[in-house]
């Protein structure tokens, strides 16, 4: 299963984990997607969206 946006393509994002002591370790974010049933065409399709693009329709 994807966690790819489908109306904006935003994935995951990569970063680091640093404490106090600079032992990095890595870390992941997910974006919030969401599953939605829109007309596409006169069908039912269902798609993930973020919630960021959710706001904005």
């Amino acid at each position: 299963m994807s966690r790819v946006c489908d109306v904006c393509g935003k994935g995951k994002q990569v970063g680091l984990n640093v404490p106090h002591s600079k032992h990095k370790t890595k870390k992941v974010c997910m974006p919030n997607l969401q599953s939605k049933t829109v007309m596409i065409g006169g069908t039912k399709q269902r798609i993930k969206v973020c919630t960021s693009c959710l706001k904005s329709l």
